[in-house]
C-alpha cells in the first residue's frame, strides 16, 4: 500500500488501448454501513476488462472508471451492522454481483455485505478468479433446459470459457470435441477437459464430428466466433441437437440460417443465443451456479487452467496479452 490511507489502483479516464491503463494512487475506500472492504490478493484479467477499457461494453461503468470484475481476497474492514461476513474471511468478488461492472482492478473494494462468495480454505486465491468462467461453464450447459447429453462440439476449445465448459462436461461424463488452432493450444484443451480434436476447417467439421460420435452429432454447439463456423455448428449437430451462439468475434452466421435450419427439419434443431447477463435480475439462480461451481472446484471435479502471472502494476502488458490472443490460460494480477 501506497500509504495508511491510499492505495494502488488500475484505472482509465477515457477508452483506448493498453496505454490508456493509469497506475496511481486513490483513497483507500472504508466501508459504509452494511459493507466490507476486500483486501486483494488476486484479481483476474479477461475479456470483460478489455471491453471496459476500449469503451465496447454495454455495461459500461461511468469514467474514470476502474475495470476488473473478478477478485479473491480476505476481508480487512467491516461497515455499521455487518452480520454476514467478518474480519479475515477469505472471499470472492465477482462485479456480476455489484451495481455496475469493474472496480477489481484494486488493492482493495468496499462492497456490499452480501456481494461476496466465501472461499474454502483448499481454493487458492489465484484459483479462485477462474471461477467466473466456471460459472458461465454452467450456464451455457443448461442451454437446453438440461436435457440428457451425450457429446459437445467446442471450437476454440483453448479458450478460457471452452476450457471451463470442457471441463464441467467430462465432470459429468460427456464426450468433449473440440478444434484448436496451433500445437500448443491442442495440447492445452487435450489438458483441460477435451476428449478430442478435430480439424477446425468448417467445411469438413460436420463430417468429421459425426465420424467422432459414431455418426450421431452433438447435442450441443458451443460457437464464439460467427460466420460459416456457425453454419458448421448447425450441420453438425444430433436430432434435437442446440447451437448456442455466445459470441460472433467473426461476424453474423454466413447465410440463411433459417433455411439452413429447414434443410435439416428431420433433426429439429435449434438454435440459441446467450448472455449471462440475462441472469442479471435473477440473483437465485446467479449465484447458485457460482456455488456449484465454488463447490466443483475445491471437490476437485474441476480446476483452474494454469495462470499467467504478472503484477497488477502492469496491467497494461496484460491487456497487451489479451488483445494479441497470446496467452493461455488466466491471466491473474497480484497487488
Amino acid at each position: 500500500m501506497a500509504s495508511a490511507d491510499t492505495m494502488k489502483a488500475v484505472r482509465l479516464q477515457a477508452p483506448g488501448g493498453p496505454e490508456v491503463l493509469e497506475w496511481l494512487d486513490l483513497p483507500l475506500p472504508l466501508p459504509g454501513p452494511g459493507e466490507v472492504r476486500v483486501r486483494a490478493h488476486a484479481i483476474g484479467a479477461g475479456g470483460p476488462d478489455v471491453l471496459i477499457r476500449n469503451g465496447s461494453y454495454k455495461w459500461m461503468p461511468p469514467l474514470p472508471a476502474i475495470p476488473g470484475n473478478e477478485m479473491a481476497g480476505v476481508v480487512d474492514a467491516v461497515g455499521a451492522g455487518v452480520t454476514l461476513l467478518s474480519v479475515g474471511q477469505r472471499v470472492l468478488v465477482s462485479a456480476r454481483e455489484l451495481r455496475q461492472r469493474g472496480g477489481c482492478y484494486a488493492e482493495a473494494i468496499c462492497v456490499p455485505q452480501d456481494a461476496p462468495f466465501a472461499l474454502p480454505d483448499s481454493l487458492a486465491f489465484d484459483d479462485a478468479v477462474s471461477l467466473g468462467n466456471f460459472q458461465l461453464a454452467l450456464a451455457l450447459l443448461a442451454s437446453n433446459g438440461n436435457l440428457p447429453a451425450r457429446a459437445i462440439l467446442l471450437p476454440g476449445a483453448a479458450g478460457g470459457v471452452a476450457t471451463a465448459v470442457a471441463q464441467v462436461a467430462r465432470a459429468r461424463g460427456l464426450q468433449v470435441i473440440g478444434t484448436a488452432s496451433t500445437p500448443a493450444k491442442r495440447d492445452f484443451a487435450l489438458a483441460n477437459g477435451v476428449s478430442e480434436l478435430v480439424d477446425a476447417d468448417p467445411a469438413g467439421l460436420p463430417e468429421r464430428v459425426f465420424a467422432a460420435t459414431g455418426g450421431r452429432g452433438v447435442d450441443l454447439a458451443f460457437d464464439h466466433i460467427g460466420g460459416a463456423l456457425f453454419i458448421a455448428c448447425l450441420r453438425s449437430l444430433a436430432p434435437g441437437g442446440m447451437a448456442v451462439s455466445y459470441n460472433i468475434l467473426g461476424g453474423a452466421p454466413a447465410g440463411d440460417v433459417f433455411d439452413e435450419m429447414r434443410k435439416l427439419l428431420a433433426r429439429s434443431l435449434a438454435i440459441r443465443t446467450f448472455s449471462i447477463h440475462a441472469i442479471d435480475a435473477d440473483r437465485p439462480l446467479r449465484r447458485g451456479l457460482m456455488e456449484q461451481a465454488i463447490a466443483l472446484m475445491a471437490g476437485g471435479a474441476v480446476r483452474a487452467p494454469a495462470a499467467t502471472r504478472l503484477p497488477l502494476s502492469q496491467a497494461r502488458r496484460a491487456h497487451e496479452l489479451l488483445d494479441s490472443g497470446a496467452s493461455l490460460g488466466k491471466l491473474v494480477l497480484h497487488p
